[in-house]
């Protein structure tokens, strides 16, 4: 049984490295389509360049998700239909037990959220503006296609933002609640007075080569799509 001096290293460095450049780059992503772009002299350019960023922080943290250490393994925290609802009926009722990765809902959140930011950011890559931008693969689906595929991109822009209201909501509300989730993604540690429901007997350990090759794999996109 864990006490209150104990703590638990959840998120392994590149997981906070990847929360925190996503969060960059979406807040980049959404500042020069809803500003004027000011100081950037092009801002579809660097607009688009964030797109590319955050591909390459996508196609790391599937990856990651697979290879990586335990509480990053999508295995660890996607639950079946019956055990989140089974959640789901104890958060409200108040007796939900914590968990030291996602809990059944946030996993599930999680996956909505980068599914959404895939769509977004890959759709990006068929987008044309006729004047200054003109998305790599453009080319492969021509106008009709494009403008479609554009109605969509900027309806899931409005879809992220509900997702990410509901987020911080989330975020917010573990807060109140004493699990200092800001301070877990900043530290990897979590704290707690009894054992989470999901802890795992030993945290796998963070391999170089897997590592290694899971960011010069993501790395190697962004370079691709960023010099195409």
């Amino acid at each position: 049984m864990l006490n209150n001096t104990q703590r638990v290293l959840v998120w392994d460095g590149l997981i906070r490295l990847f929360h925190w450049g996503l969060l960059a780059s979406v807040a980049f992503s959404y500042y020069t389509t809803k500003t004027d772009g000011a100081p950037f002299l092009f801002p579809i350019e660097v607009h688009a360049q964030a797109g590319y960023i955050i591909i390459g922080l996508l196609v790391f943290r599937v990856i990651w998700g697979i290879v990586g250490t335990v509480y990053a393994r999508f295995s660890h925290f996607l639950y079946p239909p019956v055990a989140t609802a089974a959640y789901t009926k104890l958060l409200l009722t108040r007796r939900a037990p914590r968990y030291a990765s996602h809990n059944p809902l946030g996993g599930w959140m999680v996956v909505f959220m980068l599914v959404s930011l895939a769509f977004q950011s890959l759709s990006g890559l068929f987008l044309s503006d006729d004047i200054f931008f003109q998305g790599p693969l453009y080319g492969l689906v021509g106008r009709d296609i494009s403008g479609e595929l554009a109605t969509l991109h900027a309806f899931n822009s409005d879809l992220l933002l509900v997702l990410i209201s509901v987020h911080v909501l989330a975020i917010v509300a573990h807060q109140l609640q004493g699990e200092h989730l800001v301070a877990a993604m900043v530290t990897g540690i979590k704290r707690f007075n009894h054992t989470p429901h999901d802890i795992a007997p030993t945290n796998f350990p963070m391999r170089r080569f897997r590592a290694g090759a899971a960011l010069l794999f993501a790395v190697s996109v962004v370079g691709w799509l960023w010099f195409y």
